[in-house]
């Protein structure tokens, strides 16, 4: 029963949710091509340079992200991501009006903050409209806007920069997202009781599943009580040690496939997606099982392994076999992508409505966190050594000691239930 509930929901909702973050990671990640692609060049920025502006969207993103949530969870999170493409879609397009180092910190840094409250806020959004049973896949679909955006966005923006040079590259990449604005404040509802295509029955049946899974849940007071978890801090320090690989390998992918010999920018653009198409795969895979096995943490660590696994020995084979190389750096970024959907449904799982979001704000700016480190790190160390080596180990040892803390954050999640579940028994009972 619980699978039949209101089935237009994931055929209304699931389109808009993937391309308004769709929309989101465009607006993020094409700075590697534009930096790749003359930007560096035509406003003399240095590698180390380069590197700070890449990592400053990811500064301004790590301090707004729990007051998102709270707006998002307590307000509204239509309106909250109405403002937000808004405004991302004008900074980004401002980057490619730019003439000076100074006010593309500044717009890199804002553009950051803006997208802060995208994912929190969708998070949360999605946890309004779908059960647990169905959470992992939601989640999916929301996060598979960034890998199938790189994809798409390594291939256009290759185009664009060739055709029209990267600052008409930032500014056709930017339009779309304020135009979308109106659309999703047309189309969607914070809440299914507000939702005209539901019927009344559906709206019930689905209000009672939600209602029940909260009410299984350890009541948490406030923010503070549910930062302390044990789970919640192992989870943030998780987050932040996997997004130094993935943001490391986002923004310095195309530069690292460009180095090689008789590489134009065409033809990095479609070398540069081929790791987001088996990324698409693996993610939908391991959302359906977890969601299917409701097994959360064993679709997240094994993953985040191979991907440690597959850099070190991409590094280890080196440069002077390429397509060996390039494999394995295909192989580590779809097992980086695929744990998501699984991830971001524990939160919920273990924490009331009232304080998961936050939660997950915290962890995501964590998230943040290690992103700004890992893109600027890496990139430094690109140019201190003049070569990749340094940075595919320091990525590889930062998803390796992630999957140790998601083995660590296991034990501390299941603890918490088998200590929660009678507590909850009894007063679940006294309330009947």
């Amino acid at each position: 029963m619980q699978r039949t509930i209101a089935k237009s929901r994931w055929y209304r909702l699931i389109p808009i949710v993937f391309i308004t973050y769709s929309l989101a990671y465009l607006d993020r990640a094409n700075y590697g091509f534009g930096a790749a692609g003359g930007l560096a060049e035509d406003l003399h920025i240095s590698a180390a340079t380069s590197s700070l502006l890449g990592s400053l969207f990811f500064l301004g993103y790590f301090f707004f992200q729990v007051p998102g949530a709270h707006y998002a969870e307590n307000k509204s999170a239509k309106k909250l991501i109405f403002w937000s493409l808004i405004l991302w879609g004008g900074l980004a397009s401002a980057t490619g009006i730019v003439s000076n180092i100074q006010w593309l910190m500044v717009i890199r840094f804002l553009l950051g903050v803006v997208e802060s409250a995208v994912m929190p806020s969708m998070l949360v959004f999605l946890s309004h409209w779908f059960t647990k049973e169905e959470r992992s896949r939601a989640n999916t679909f929301l996060i598979l806007g960034n890998p199938a955006t790189v994809l798409w966005m390594s291939i256009l923006s290759g185009y664009l920069i060739e055709a029209v040079g990267w600052r008409w590259m930032f500014i056709a990449e930017g339009v779309p997202a304020i135009i979308w604005a109106f659309i999703w404040w047309k189309l969607v509802n914070d809440e299914p009781k507000e939702a005209k295509w539901l019927t009344d029955e559906e709206k019930q049946q689905l209000q009672a599943q939600l209602e029940r899974e909260q009410q299984e849940l350890t009541p948490v007071k406030n923010y503070s009580q549910a930062f302390r978890s044990k789970t919640v801090i192992l989870l943030s320090l998780q987050y932040a040690l996997w997004s130094i690989g993935v943001y490391g390998f986002v923004m310095w992918l195309p530069s690292i496939i460009h180095a090689a010999p008789n590489m134009d920018i065409v033809k990095t653009g479609w070398l540069s997606s081929v790791p987001y198409v088996l990324a698409i795969i693996f993610m939908f895979a391991a959302s359906y099982y977890s969601d299917k096995l409701l097994n959360r943490t064993i679709f997240v660590w094994p993953f985040l392994l191979v991907g440690a696994i597959t850099f070190y020995a991409s590094y280890m084979i080196g440069t002077s076999h390429f397509w060996i190389s390039f494999f394995l750096l295909v192989v580590a970024g779809a097992a980086m992508y695929a744990p998501y959907g699984p991830f971001f449904a524990i939160i919920p799982e273990i924490l009331p409505r009232n304080v998961a979001g936050g939660a997950m704000a915290l962890i995501n700016s964590m998230g943040a966190l290690g992103s700004f480190v890992g893109s600027y790190i890496v990139g430094y160390l690109n140019g201190a050594t003049g070569g990749f080596g340094a940075s595919y180990i320091f990525m590889a040892g930062s998803l390796f000691f992630a999957a140790i803390f998601t083995m660590m954050a296991v034990k501390g999640q299941q603890s918490l239930k088998k200590k929660h579940v009678p507590e909850q028994w009894e007063v679940h009972q006294a309330h009947k």
